[in-house]
């Protein structure tokens, strides 16, 4: 029996949590799982955000800018009207990300400027917005309502309520990717451009609306992220983009696009935030993470790129036949 690589990623996390758990104990027990978890969902809810990007054949370096520039604007609001409700609140979040996501997507698809100088440009852009907005200030939990930072801390059914948001995301990308018209049209648009053109896929259409996806995203991620964390600033989410990228390609979306799986992107994340949980607790520099995902995101390059030669080879056959 054939293991697919998402099944082989599994296994990897999951011997990974039972190694680290014979060396602590403690790392393996269900409450430290449930804090893993939770602590990795703003991560996985993000790559897979990124991955609709990628599928495109598309990048999106902006997101944790994007973050940051959520985050310190609903922090203020919060601070301005504290009795605005937190839905709102979310909502506003998440609008405020798909404008500027929508912004990134319009650059690529009606301006034609590759999605890696754009996304680096509004990477800045949105830093900067921060700054401004901030006035180079932080707004911690002592100005923010009661109400805004009690979310993330609130439990149902035994799970914090980020971790059901990361849930409730991966079931909102499986049905969009697998059962839905513009989620296919993700893969066809980055998988084989000129094909999708020829089937009636607007591909600049599809690069706009995953741009948008990824924005609204991250703007959501942006009130979690401060609420959480009961501060905003302009540094918040600093190289967090880096994170998501490299949870996608681990996780085996290529960034050549039209390859990619919801399972995939979401192990990468917690194949992450294992190596993140685990390195204190083994008494390993936190440092070695960056090296530790380094080297994980070149083996998934290497993977990725002998899994399309095999395809690529596949298809020549079948046109030689």
């Amino acid at each position: 029996m054939r293991i697919g690589r998402d099944g082989l990623l599994a296994a990897i996390v999951l011997l990974m949590v039972i190694a680290i758990g014979f060396v602590t104990p403690s790392f393996d027990t269900a409450p430290n799982l449930v804090d893993l978890f939770n602590d990795t969902a703003i991560l996985i809810m993000m790559a897979l955000a990124q991955m609709t990007v990628i599928l495109t054949k598309c990048i999106d370096l902006s997101v944790a800018a994007n973050v940051a520039l959520t985050g310190v604007l609903i922090a203020l609001l919060n601070v301005a009207f504290p009795g605005l409700p937190v839905p709102v609140l979310m909502v506003v979040a998440a609008g405020i990300g798909l404008l500027l996501g929508a912004f990134n997507g319009a650059m690529v698809w009606l301006v034609g400027i590759p999605s890696i100088v754009v996304t680096l440009g509004t990477l800045s852009i949105y830093r900067g917005l921060s700054f401004l907005a901030s006035g180079g200030t932080s707004i911690n939990g002592g100005k923010m309502s009661p109400a805004f930072i009690a979310v993330p801390r609130a439990i149902i059914l035994g799970l914090p309520v980020m971790s059901w948001f990361a849930i409730a995301a991966v079931a909102i990308f499986l049905v969009f990717l697998r059962f839905t018209r513009t989620g296919r049209a993700f893969f066809a648009a980055g998988g084989n451009p000129t094909a999708a053109v020829y089937t009636g896929i607007d591909v600049g259409r599809s690069q706009f609306i995953a741009f948008c996806i990824s924005g609204a995203v991250a703007g959501f991620c942006g009130y979690l992220w401060v609420s959480r964390y009961t501060i905003a600033y302009v540094d918040i989410a600093g190289g967090f983009e880096l994170q998501v990228i490299a949870a996608c390609v681990i996780g085996g979306v290529s960034i050549s696009g039209g390859i990619g799986t919801v399972a995939g992107a979401v192990l990468g994340a917690l194949f992450l935030g294992v190596v993140k949980n685990a390195l204190p607790v083994i008494h390993i520099s936190p440092f070695w993470q960056l090296a530790i995902s380094g080297i994980a995101i070149l083996g998934a390059v290497i993977i990725n790129a002998g899994r399309e030669r095999r395809v690529g080879r596949l298809i020549l056959k079948e046109a030689a036949a």
